[in-house]
């Protein structure tokens, strides 16, 4: 699909679409591009809609800002609407996966205005915690959370753009469903997301020697290119806003997400092992009064718009002609 580049007033972003009709906005998580939804933008194209996904903040040929504090979730819903504006439309149905669906979570909180629903894959809409979320990610003497491990600037950069098409082949591999079951409180000695502090990240992670088919070689070569042209340093600013995001979400409180939402999850998704998770996804009624379907996925895993692309487009489809 070809890409074009759109000054919008906050940012430059290169973006992909296809169709005409109603808009449907696409936000991929780390780490990924606009590439992730390749097959939703030609189902919802055919389907009657334009289907638009930028290069997100500080991704593949969208700009890169140097400062860290650009890159919280203030600035990334400000990006989404500022490509509203420059597209010329006044309202869309906002879809993400991963950091993504964080993005289009608040999209919908803050601006329901302009997002008149949203489909979120893999993480759950969440209430700010209590504390600072870097004060409470699990860590021992030898590990750490990988969003820890992401926080001083520098370091995960080195070891990820090593060999950014291994570092590729093992996160997206790992975090899929091919990769295995999850258990909710893994306790084997190098669970999915701690790091070890003698090793980094990659060096547990096994390096498929075939990816499975979901990937080819062509899309895994697109997103390595991708990632020579920016790093990985615009994506790793995500986490690195995380306490910053606690507070400014203070003007926040008590706000719900108060269109239309659908949730999805693959039954492998590496997240349902975190303590506590499903607890959350249990308590999202409350913060989503207008959640209309939760769909857990059967043996996929964090990549569910890649790995089950026909039942993800399916669910985007019929949810946007009924609301």
């Amino acid at each position: 699909m070809p890409a074009r580049t759109i000054e919008t007033r906050t940012i430059r972003m290169n973006v992909v679409e296809q169709g005409e009709g109603p808009l449907v906005l696409f936000c991929h998580g780390f780490p990924e591009t606009a590439r992730a939804w390749r097959h939703q933008l030609a189902a919802l194209g055919k389907a009657g809609f334009r289907a638009v996904a930028p290069d997100m903040r500080g991704y593949g040929h969208t700009e890169c800002p140097a400062a860290i504090d650009e890159y919280t979730l203030f600035h990334l819903v400000g990006d989404m609407v500022a490509l509203l504006d420059a597209l010329g439309e006044e309202t869309a149905l906002i879809v993400g996966n991963d950091w993504g669906a964080t993005v289009a979570w608040h999209a919908a909180q803050m601006r329901p205005d302009r997002f008149r629903g949203v489909v979120a894959i893999s993480v759950p809409m969440m209430a700010p915690p209590p504390v600072p979320p870097t004060r409470i990610f699990p860590q021992t003497d030898k590990a750490q959370l990988y969003a820890l491990y992401f926080q001083e600037p520098g370091i995960a950069e080195v070891e990820l753009e090593r060999d950014i098409r291994q570092t590729l082949r093992k996160i997206l591999f790992a975090a899929s469903g091919d990769a295995g079951p999850r258990q909710a409180g893994d306790q084997t000695p190098n669970p999915f997301g701690m790091v070890s502090r003698r090793d980094g990240l990659l060096a547990t992670l096994p390096d498929p020697h075939n990816m499975p088919d979901w990937l080819t070689a062509a899309d895994l070569e697109a997103y390595a290119q991708a990632f020579a042209h920016s790093g990985f340093r615009g994506g790793l600013n995500y986490y690195r806003n995380l306490d910053r995001n606690r507070q400014l979400q203070a003007s926040l409180a008590g706000m719900k997400v108060d269109v239309p939402a659908l949730f999805m999850v693959g039954e492998r998704d590496t997240g349902l092992s975190i303590p506590g998770m499903q607890d959350i996804i249990d308590a999202m009624p409350r913060l989503v009064p207008q959640l209309l379907h939760q769909v857990v996925v059967p043996g996929s895993g964090h990549w569910l718009p890649q790995e089950r692309p026909d039942l993800v487009s399916d669910a985007i489809i019929d949810f946007a002609r009924h609301i």
